[in-house]
């Protein structure tokens, strides 16, 4: 008989999986234990292997395909077994209406009010989208009043958007009927903001009908932010349009133009800087560069450049390690109230034992494994450094499992040295290599990556000298480790050359006091400025 295999969740935080490669092909023989295929997880990809025998008869979600934990991944059963009533029941059509369902929904559809027909020359203008995330927009100020007449590239209004206040033109030109969103309210994108069409024309009929799409809806006009307001022209500088138009000199003030001016000028190759204008406070509209006649250039006339960049950008998929990241990451940012103490440590006893210690033939230990064992003792000593907040509870750990952060290509994951306390240092530092190795070959288990009581996060390698980071909850802190710098340092009111480390503390305000994490840190001071306690 033939069995549905759905998307396994390979991972406590697993969601969705999207399959790396097949290892079987339909028609192929399956035992029990064969690997059918991999698939990546939000932390790792992982080999999953079948448990049951028979013939790969279908496979649901194919190699480069993501889908949610649960769905059809495959179907294993005899071979030529007809699986058709199977695959139906991936996707139930909705059964044919009943005739009462049927009289009910004729009803409905009657009772709908019928859109009023809108009267010729008529325009309804929505509430642009004059931004790629604008979902609503703020009247700031009407520049045309109901009963004004309005021209093709007239100003109709200031628009406030998310990003900016910008200008909005019409596209139409009629008397301004009526106005939809007052200035000051705010309305969503595409509702009704304004009626152009001739003078005298009853619009009464399209505002008592439901809310509708236009049936002429305006292009959305490109975004231009909105030009500080200058004074009124004086009326000489009124009278005198032709005279600006004919001079050969460029403007090199800002130029306010409308964006349908500025594409007639980008397409016919026109300077907008020669162009005089002719609307509201001279700003250049579509009649302006349809008039403009080139003056003859000359020699003292200084060149124009161009520029000739080309925007370019691409779009790269989110893997499931990036989505996880950023949702758990965001939840534990905005959910946790952080806060942090920083310290600066003496390096120089660190250096000097270090370099005593790697003098042990086969042996070789990295301050990042000084630093990790002396956290590990300094949680043991304090519990509620080492604890995890819940919804209902405070755990408090004795035992010392410190998660360390492992930079790959897809993000960051934190295999976790469990008993870190009782490791010794060559001990830690083989454990990390080893998982840093294996992390960055999406090789790690679940299992090596959760459990962790407190983690580290080292950035001294690449140069930081000072860095925060966002704790990895449910744990309560998470120490910032940055690089050892040399710099003038005073020492028994000398000032000498001395090496020193500055690390930052990162700490749940639910879970660990400020006095709590500042004794932590006294603690943690007294093991690396004393790295013999490390060892005895």
């Amino acid at each position: 008989m033939a069995t549905i295999i759905n998307m396994p969740r390979l991972s406590d935080t697993m969601e969705e999986g999207t399959v790396a490669t097949w290892l079987k092909n339909v028609g192929d023989k399956v035992a029990e234990g064969d690997i059918l295929a991999e698939i990546e997880t939000d932390k790792a990809t992982m080999e999953f292997e079948s448990f049951y025998e028979g013939t790969l008869l279908h496979i649901g979600v194919h190699a480069g395909e993501t889908a949610p934990v649960d769905v059809l991944l495959a179907i294993i059963g005899e071979e030529g077994e007809d699986i058709t009533a199977l695959l139906n029941g991936e996707t139930v059509q909705a059964e044919a209406p009943t005739e009462a369902a049927a009289e009910i929904e004729a009803e409905a559809k009657a009772s709908e009010a019928a859109p009023a027909a809108i009267p010729e020359g008529v325009e309804i203008i929505n509430m642009p989208r004059l931004s790629d995330t604008m979902e609503e927009g703020t009247v700031a100020s009407w520049l045309k009043q109901v009963g004004d007449t309005v021209e093709e590239g007239d100003i109709l209004a200031e628009i406030e958007t998310d990003k900016a206040t910008m200008e909005f033109e019409s596209f139409f030109s009629g008397v301004l009927l009526h106005i939809g969103t007052a200035v000051g309210e705010t309305a969503p994108v595409d509702t009704l903001l304004a009626i152009i069409g001739p003078a005298g024309t009853d619009v009464s009929a399209i505002l008592a009908a439901p809310p509708a799409t236009s049936a002429s809806p305006a292009p959305a006009p490109e975004a231009i932010p909105a030009p500080t307001p200058t004074p009124a022209a004086t009326p000489a500088a009124v009278a005198t349009p032709v005279v600006e138009q004919a001079s050969a000199t460029p403007n090199t003030g800002r130029i306010m133009a409308s964006p349908l001016a500025k594409k007639i000028a980008k397409e016919e190759g026109i300077d907008l800087r020669l162009v005089s204008g002719t609307g509201e406070s001279g700003r250049i509209v579509k009649r302006d560069v349809e008039q403009y006649t080139p003056a003859a250039t000359t020699s003292a006339q200084p060149a124009v450049f161009v520029p000739a960049g080309q925007e370019k950008q691409e779009e790269v998929p989110n893997s499931q390690m990036r989505k996880t990241i950023a949702k758990r990451l965001g939840a534990s940012k905005f959910s946790a109230p952080h806060y942090y103490l920083s310290v600066e440590f003496d390096m120089d006893p660190a250096i000097a034992f270090r370099k005593q210690y790697n003098s042990i033939p086969d042996t070789k230990i990295s301050f990042n494994d000084i630093v990790v064992k002396a956290v590990a003792l300094s949680l043991k000593e304090h519990p509620q450094v080492n604890s995890q907040w819940f919804d209902d509870k405070m755990v408090l750990n004795h035992h010392v499992h410190v998660g360390v952060a492992v930079a790959v290509e897809d993000g960051l994951v934190v295999p976790v040295l469990r008993f870190a306390n009782e490791m010794n240092l060559p001990q830690i530092g083989a454990q990390v290599k080893d998982f840093a190795g294996r992390a960055r070959s999406k090789k790690l288990t679940p299992q090596e990556m959760d459990g962790s009581t407190f983690t580290v996060s080292n950035l001294g390698m690449f140069g930081i000298t000072e860095f925060t980071s966002i704790i990895n909850q449910p744990n309560s802190a998470i120490l910032s480790v940055g690089a050892i710098v040399q710099k003038p340092v005073v020492k028994e009111g000398e000032i000498v050359v001395g090496n020193t480390m500055k690390l930052t503390l990162a700490c749940d305000h639910r879970t660990v006091d400020g006095a709590t994490g500042a004794q932590f840190l006294q603690t943690l001071k007294e093991y690396i400025e004393n790295p013999i306690r490390l060892v005895v």
